[in-house]
């Protein structure tokens, strides 16, 4: 009897998968669930996928590895799809994947099983992370890319009075610490306002307080460390960041979004978080970096989010870009504040000591910070000496 490792999340595809498997497979399934902050209670999730037959069920808590190594670099790259996307769920894939691996490893199975065939987009991901990681281990079709319709799985479920631990009603969302994704629906006529009950980490802007939040957020090379003064974890940050945002009305997205396979897809994203500090990285960064070297950067972070939303961020052109922006991070160093109020967040203030800023721009010289730079040898890797002026009064 082959032995199958199974991503699962407790909702239709996945707990329907377990019993369809072993029926159609004649094999032993091993179900594994990641904790990537969906938010929601994991506890009885091995219990679970036990009584609808798995072998065995492991229930991983990832969330402090999905910060550290997946959104920590995409923040630091600048990474946002089509300008608007923060990438939540395309970041939680090729992790869950690398998990799956780890399991199917320890437990000498052959064989990967995932429920992602609803959305070709996140199948994609998984399938080409998979093959990237480990191209001996054979993926096995779940129900629904097996060919069965949404229809037919429920009608399955129904027959076995299976019970799902989640339930979106007409929705499909996906959720994580990075944020939220909700998509079909009434959402599928792009149309139609999205209706208010669909937000859960999120106020309306009428709903919020009738006055601002200051928000000021330190980064010390690149990473974020301190939230109004006091030191925080960035797994903290980013749990703190979502309450006080989302209070205020930060981070609702609502975007007609190209897919990685077929047309066009609207999609609304809540991302207090993400939003929060994805803007202070870009103001102190480009605070301290050069003109033309914040131009590269940019371009790259198009790149760079276009390769995490194809499922590519086991490539080598994402690590070559994260070697890039490493070198760059050494200076993102400082202090940024922000103010939200009712949905709007807004830049009111930035600091840092490597500020490349001439703070009386009308100066007969070059401004301090340019002198600063350029005695610190920042700039010499950047402007050729001969560019650099010599700080002499201009000539009236």
């Amino acid at each position: 009897m082959q032995r199958i490792v199974l991503g699962y999340s407790g909702g239709l595809d996945t707990s329907v998968a377990i019993p369809w498997l072993r029926e159609h497979k004649d094999a032993e399934v091993i179900a594994v669930t990641l904790d990537l902050g969906q938010g929601r209670e994991l506890a009885d999730i091995r219990e679970r996928a036990l009584a609808l037959g798995a072998v065995r069920a492991h229930v991983i808590d990832a969330r402090e590895e999905f910060v550290r190594d997946y959104i920590l670099p995409s923040l630091q790259a600048g990474a946002v799809y089509e300008d608007r996307y923060l990438l939540a769920t395309a970041l939680g894939r090729p992790l869950i994947a690398k998990r799956l691996i780890d399991v199917a490893r320890m437990e000498g199975a052959a064989a990967i099983a995932h429920g992602s065939s609803g959305s070709a987009n996140d199948q994609i991901r998984l399938d080409v992370s998979l093959r990237a990681l480990d191209p001996s281990l054979q993926l096995t079709a779940a129900p629904g890319a097996a060919g069965m319709t949404t229809r037919e799985v429920a009608a399955y479920a129904r027959a076995r009075n299976i019970e799902t631990a989640v339930s979106t009603g007409p929705y499909s969302i996906d959720a994580n610490l990075w944020g939220r994704s909700i998509a079909f629906g009434a959402l599928a006529d792009p149309w139609v306002e999205p209706p208010e009950d669909i937000y859960l980490l999120t106020r309306a802007p009428r709903d919020c307080p009738d006055e601002p939040a200051l928000v000021e957020i330190e980064f010390a090379a690149g990473v974020p460390v301190r939230a109004n003064g006091v030191e925080l974890s960035m797994l903290e940050m980013i749990e703190s960041l979502e309450t006080i945002a989302g209070a205020h009305g930060v981070g609702r997205i609502d975007m007609v979004e190209n897919r990685l396979v077929g047309l066009k897809s609207r999609e609304v994203y809540e991302a207090p978080s993400a939003v929060v500090l994805h803007a202070a990285h870009r103001e102190l960064e480009s605070f301290v970096i050069t003109r033309d070297l914040e131009r590269v950067k940019h371009g790259l972070a198009r790149t760079y989010a276009d390769l995490v939303y194809k499922g590519l961020w086991f490539s080598h052109a994402r690590e070559a870009i994260d070697a890039f922006v490493a070198t760059i991070q050494k200076r993102v160093t400082g202090s940024v504040r922000l103010k939200l109020f009712k949905g709007d967040c807004r830049i009111v203030g930035r600091k840092s000591p490597n500020a490349v800023h001439e703070r009386d721009p009308g100066a007969p010289w070059v401004g301090e910070a340019l002198q600063r730079g350029a005695s610190s040898g920042f700039l010499k890797l950047w402007v050729p000496s001969a560019e650099i002026p010599a700080r002499t009064p201009v000539e009236r």
